[in-house]
């Protein structure tokens, strides 16, 4: 008897396994909370992608609601997203770009060929600013409230629903 026990102990450890694998693969990684969340938007002191003389920092994000958006040329899903963030600046709401993990030239041509919906662009090249923010790719989009607190982070390609039903609602929120 103790011997049938001991033949079943592989398939009940298997069948253990099995559902932790299937437990975590149904885990949708977009959906995953900041960790910035309630936090102050990271110090950084970066130069515009405009002109590498100018240089910004947090303070930049003060004063009015504010959508950071993490873009870079490179991205496929950034030139999709692009008509949604024109969008939402033709609807008055503020962006600043973050050109994450570019080159300057490459950004601009971006910009020159699908649009600027962007403020002010934020350089960085080394991917310094995104790292801070726990980037893991582009694109990425952080709601920061008048007083530079992040209030709502948004991973992957910002669809026409999320404008609607998240992006604006959220604007609102926090206006």
């Amino acid at each position: 008897m103790t011997r049938r026990l001991l033949l079943l102990l592989p398939l009940v450890g298997f069948l253990v396994l099995g559902s932790f694998l299937y437990l975590g693969l149904s885990i949708n990684p977009f959906e995953r909370d900041s960790a910035l969340m309630a936090r102050e938007f990271p110090a950084f002191e970066l130069a515009t992608l405009g002109d590498p003389d100018q240089v910004v920092d947090e303070s930049l994000l003060e004063g009015e609601v504010t959508l950071v958006n993490v873009w870079g040329e490179w991205c496929p899903t950034c030139k999709q997203e692009m008509p949604q963030l024109l969008d939402l600046a033709e609807r008055g709401v503020r962006l600043v770009g973050v050109d994450y993990k570019d080159t300057r030239d490459k950004g601009r041509d971006f910009l020159d060929t699908y649009g600027n919906p962007f403020e002010i662009n934020i350089f960085d090249p080394e991917g310094t600013l995104g790292f801070d923010l726990g980037v893991y790719g582009a694109p990425e989009t952080f709601l920061v409230d008048r007083d530079g607190i992040i209030r709502y982070h948004h991973t992957g390609y910002i669809t026409p629903v999320d404008v609607r039903e998240t992006i604006l609602p959220e604007v609102e929120k926090w206006r």
